[in-house]
């Protein structure tokens, strides 16, 4: 039995609006404000029909049977580790194969915060034309998993390492040699084989390998996979049958560690950048509002940084993660695609058109062949603040009506992770399959920089 673990409380919005927004608590609390506006069908760009939720919990439920049931319990959680398995090859075991054992396995647990962290990083939204060809099975693959693949071969080159007699680990020093145009040849990028963001994913990894200066969390040699000895020292981390560790204790490494990387010119309270967190029309603006209370953060490559750093732990060091709950459904276009391409939100007709104008303004300014049109919107767009977080809200009440469906209870029933990986970002992939064949691309367009989505 794992013991009860007392949770720390969030920081007092109106004492610390920074910390308060850049905590995991905030994520959830500000969506909701702006889901309970949704199911009143007042969001501000889409309209809701509340009768097409059924049919979405319906739809999940049958990804989920088709390809679980009715060993409910051996889906995996949300995480990076299954991506780089695409194709059916165990890609990491055999990397941990090669190891041989006089690696241990905290070793061999660092090395994989290493490779993960770095190809969360990478795993942006990749556009539609970009692919990936595997020295190592001839093999092409796109977007995620492709990202994923690319990155551990880059791993295992050494392309992140600055010692060459050890070239499966991540520090400072290789990070901080990285250019552009090193980053494109890894990822094979030219003028036919293009990725949106290349030039923010690469910045991204360069401003990484100075906040790996930070000794107490990451060690004298840089490494993110000295974060597991900081973890397992910490005040807060019990030890029971197994090493317990807090959600927010992770979360703060992960969210205050790292929190130089992110582009500084994002939204910011009291001078401090918030990372991946927007003002939304949706959220009380009238006085006696306070700025901070228009904000909804997302933190979404930290929260998926989150998911898939505690796989590799709970895996190779049975480490039990307290809190798990905290964290929300990913806010990004695969589960908010899903949302659109059911029917549960439609666009506004007036939004739908800017939409429509900026990506046919977006293709003949990029040459792009316009065979799929759909609206297209910057990060900040307040359209995708309010996208992102009724999606937060709506996977929330996708999970209690899925177990239900499932007749799952107790310890039984799904965890929201659960989901992301066999219901929802799996069902919203294939409808874009579906509904748009020649690119798979989601219903709205982001404009990424690399650092978002």
């Amino acid at each position: 039995m794992i013991p009860e673990i007392a949770l720390p409380k969030p920081p007092d919005p109106n004492l610390d609006p920074a910390a308060y927004l850049r905590s995991i608590h905030a994520v959830r609390e500000r969506s909701r404000i702006v889901m309970q506006r949704a199911r009143e069908n007042r969001l501000t760009h889409f309209t809701v029909d509340a009768e097409k939720f059924d049919d979405t919990a319906r739809f999940v439920v049958s990804i989920i049977k088709r390809d679980y049931a009715p060993d409910y319990s051996s889906i995996p959680p949300h995480g990076r580790w299954q991506h780089f398995d695409v194709g059916g090859r165990p890609r990491i075991n055999q990397l941990l194969a090669s190891w041989g054992s006089a690696i241990d396995s905290q070793e061999r647990t660092r090395r994989l915060i290493d490779l993960f962290l770095v190809s969360v990083l990478l795993d942006a939204g990749a556009g539609t034309k970009w692919q990936y060809k595997s020295k190592e099975s001839g093999r092409f693959y796109r977007r995620s998993e492709g990202l994923a693949v690319a990155s551990l071969e880059m791993f295992k080159a050494g392309l992140f390492s600055s010692d060459s007699t050890e070239p499966c680990q991540v520090d400072g020093a290789g990070l901080k040699r990285l250019t552009v145009g090193i980053l494109a040849r890894g990822l094979q990028v030219t003028e036919q084989n293009p990725i949106t963001g290349l030039e923010g994913r690469a910045e991204l990894l360069i401003r990484l390998g100075d906040a790996l200066n930070n000794q107490e969390l990451f060690g004298v040699d840089a490494r993110p996979g000295n974060m597991l000895d900081y973890l397992l020292s910490h005040p807060t981390t019990r030890a029971s049958s197994v090493p317990i560790i807090t959600i927010p204790t992770l979360w703060s490494v992960v969210m205050d560690g790292l929190s130089s990387i992110w582009p500084a010119s994002r939204t910011q309270v009291d001078g401090i950048s918030l990372g991946d967190a927007w003002s939304c029309s949706s959220m009380p603006s009238s006085p006696p509002a306070e700025p901070w209370e228009t904000i909804v953060p997302f933190h979404k490559l930290t929260q998926w940084l989150t998911y898939s750093l505690m796989v590799p732990m709970t895996k190779l060091l049975n480490i039990h993660f307290a809190g798990v709950e905290l964290l929300t459904g990913l806010p990004e276009y695969r589960n908010g695609g899903l949302l659109i391409d059911i029917g549960l939100l439609t666009l506004r007709p007036t939004d739908a058109k800017r939409g429509l104008d900026a990506y046919h303004t977006n293709a003949r300014n990029n040459g792009q062949d316009a065979m799929e049109v759909v609206p297209l919107f910057m990060p900040d767009d307040d359209v995708i603040v309010e996208w992102r977080a009724v999606t937060i809200g709506f996977l929330d009440a996708l999970l209690i009506e899925v177990n239900r469906q499932l007749n799952l209870e107790g310890n039984e029933r799904l965890s929201l992770a659960q989901m992301l990986e066999a219901g929802t970002w799996k069902g919203g992939r294939e409808l874009a399959e579906v509904s748009r064949p020649n690119t798979k691309q989601p219903p709205i367009m982001i404009v990424s920089d690399g650092t978002v989505f």
